[in-house]
């Protein structure tokens, strides 16, 4: 690992999501995914040379690559929308990180051959080599398979390890969130016991004059975990029936005390870009005070409530044909475990 830097600039860069729900082939999907990847390999050429050599962290929203499905049953968007672990499209991003000598940070759809006929929603991280060392499998989604939901044999493949993973670098120890999952404060802790400083958000999501709960949260879980929160938001989702704009704006990096660094508004934008300082949170980690979030926990205490409570049960697609409406079922069946158990009225 090369020498450890103090500080440097990490760019939430917010671009447009150009979907591919109206595609028909797998072919016609890929190739918009391609054009997709040089645009955005232009655009962060150009933004580093705005920002400076320093820039060394990039991280692009959710659906950069694809949007989401429409309408479309698991079993096609994966052939149609997600990309293999071993894909064209990570070569090519690969290859965008190699240039510019930066962390990429992203999230997609991703296949993967030990589950055929389905996907997983993947965050990454590619470093300035081109490889991806690190992959976060989302594991909260209302309509999409996650590894909860294959659990045993998610965990007989890669273990726990892969679960809440963090890789330490030269520009601190990364972690990826995926989009709503900010709203869980388990995700962010349970990357942050494992010593995450920076954690990549890539989200796509409202934005405007209003605070939403998203705002709220990212502000919530850089304080309370002491931890930088570098959100890329999209500039709008365009190639589908939904209002383009629905998602745009609000890029932004949270420092570890909870601050709004920097901001972008709607549109295409490199402009939310700010310094990450890591020798300032590493001397906060390490400061004793009220402050001092990391060393004040007590987790013992919220340990017995955890292992005593499960409500939406595990496993649930380890034997079952995957479907859309599965994911609605299973919620309503949650809400009357929640009920029955008193924790709902």
């Amino acid at each position: 690992m090369a020498k450890p830097l103090d500080a440097y600039r990490a760019l939430p860069l917010q671009v447009l999501c150009q979907a591919v729900s109206k595609t028909t082939t797998r072919e016609e999907a890929a190739q918009l995914m391609s054009h997709t990847i040089k645009k955005i390999g232009k655009q962060i050429t150009s933004s580093k040379r705005f920002i400076g050599e320093d820039c060394k962290l990039v991280v692009l929203p959710e659906y950069f690559l694809t949007s989401f499905p429409m309408g479309e049953s698991i079993s096609n968007w994966a052939e149609k929308a997600a990309i293999k672990m071993d894909g064209k499209e990570y070569e090519l991003l690969g290859e965008i990180a190699q240039n510019n000598a930066i962390y990429l940070s992203g999230n997609v759809y991703e296949r993967d051959p030990n589950f055929p006929g389905i996907y997983f929603q993947t965050s990454f991280i590619i470093d300035p080599s081109g490889n991806v060392v690190l992959r976060y499998r989302r594991l909260n989604s209302m309509f999409a398979i996650t590894p909860h939901d294959v659990w045993d044999d998610y965990l007989d493949i890669y273990g726990t390890e892969a679960i809440f993973p963090v890789i330490d670098t030269e520009i601190g120890k990364l972690a990826c969130v995926a989009s709503e999952e900010i709203l869980y404060p388990e995700v962010t802790r349970c990357h942050a016991l494992k010593g995450a400083e920076v954690i990549c958000h890539s989200s796509s999501e409202v934005y405007g004059p209003i605070a939403t709960p998203k705002r709220i949260a990212k502000q919530a879980r850089a304080f309370e975990n002491m931890a930088y929160i570098v959100s890329a938001n999209s500039a709008g989702i365009y190639g589908m029936d939904i209002p383009a704009s629905s998602t745009d704006g609000g890029s932004m990096i949270v420092n570890y005390e909870g601050q709004i660094l920097n901001e972008t508004s709607s549109g295409e934008s490199m402009a939310a870009y700010s310094t990450i300082d890591m020798a300032a949170v590493r001397r906060a980690r390490k400061r004793v005070g009220m402050g001092n979030m990391i060393a004040r926990q007590r987790l013992e205490l919220y340990a017995d409530s955890y292992a005593s409570s499960s409500f939406y049960p595990v496993n649930s697609l380890l034997e079952k044909e995957v479907d859309r409406s599965h994911f609605k079922h299973m919620q309503e069946d949650t809400i009357q475990r929640l009920t029955k158990a008193g924790i709902l009225s």
